[in-house]
């Protein structure tokens, strides 16, 4: 019986073009690794709502899953620089690729910064800054988000060959991105200026260790914009 007998109906499972140029996309795994920052800033708000209540205890469970998820974060950043590709045929710079993961690696570490921080002085929150630093708060974290959905329309943009259609909608979002940006700016000072109408009723530890976390996350948002800018740079190449 011939070997070489043609299957009728049958057809070999089509790769996308970029999957048979290029092998897996390079741009996968930085997509999960900014899924995991952004997850771990995200715990942030729910973690400062066991600040202010001094819940210790679920402050600290809390933290541990900060903590955890950077740990995570980590990990893929070593896997994705042991294994991103060195060939010829990479859609976009190799170096570019590790340079947007070292921006987003940014944010998981300072989201454990300052819950690491918080916890381990055991720090009173003044009331009087309370809602406004949450307010500011969920602004910088928000930007994080913001930073994933540009980062999750990248490999898109590298199948598409860099059309037109999809810069035009990475630019926009970008544009976005800096307003939320802005936004944190402007809480930022709001909480400063609080902070400094009542700085000389608190211990000036206490007050030093508070201006560090403020500044900590006004870090989330500029770290999300400088994701974006990373974007920018790359397509711009």
């Amino acid at each position: 019986m011939p070997r070489n007998i043609q299957r009728i109906g049958y057809k070999m499972p089509r790769k996308p073009m970029f999957t048979r140029l290029f092998g897996r996309s390079p741009i996968a795994p930085l997509q999960d690794h900014m899924k995991i920052s952004a997850e771990c800033a995200r715990q942030l708000p729910s973690y400062f709502e066991s600040v202010f209540a001094d819940d210790w205890k679920a402050a600290h469970i809390k933290n541990d899953k900060i903590c955890a998820l950077e740990e995570e974060a980590d990990r893929m950043k070593r896997r994705i620089r042991a294994n991103l590709p060195r060939g010829l045929f990479l859609p976009v710079s190799r170096s570019d690729l590790l340079e947007l993961l070292q921006m987003q690696d940014r944010i998981p570490n300072r989201a454990k910064d300052i819950a690491g921080i918080v916890l381990g002085r055991r720090m009173s929150i003044p009331e009087e800054v309370r809602s406004l630093l949450a307010d500011f708060l969920e602004v910088s974290v928000s930007a994080t988000s913001f930073a994933l959905k540009v980062l999750d329309e990248l490999d898109e943009l590298v199948e598409s060959g860099f059309s037109g259609q999809e810069i035009d909608l990475i630019e926009k979002m970008l544009v976005n991105l800096g307003d939320v940006e802005h936004e944190s700016d402007v809480k930022q000072v709001e909480v400063r200026s609080k902070l400094l109408s009542i700085e000389r009723d608190l211990n000036p530890v206490d007050v030093m260790f508070m201006y560090r976390i403020v500044d900590w996350i006004g870090d989330l948002a500029d770290d999300s914009q400088t994701v974006g800018n990373r974007m920018l740079y790359l397509i711009a190449r």
